[in-house]
């Protein structure tokens, strides 16, 4: 494996609208996250669960969860 690989991870990230808000007067979001790599794949109920399924990814890649919080919130 070369560094760049090493030091890359890829995610495809899939959200939909469970219900819409007419239905229930405010959309509930879901989606799937799978990591390419190792093809861990997640469920999500909330989209701030990205971030949460990302982070063990970045720090194995030696990124600071702090800095991951700048980025986050940016």
């Amino acid at each position: 494996m070369n560094s760049l690989e090493e030091s890359t991870s890829s995610f495809i990230v899939r959200v939909w609208i469970e219900e819409t808000a007419e239905e229930t007067s405010q959309a509930t979001w879901r989606g799937s996250i799978t990591h390419v790599q190792s093809g861990e794949e997640g469920y999500l109920e909330d989209l701030d669960e990205i971030a949460a399924f990302i982070a063990p990814y970045l720090q194995a890649m030696g990124v600071k969860l702090e800095s991951f919080e700048r980025v986050k919130t940016a």
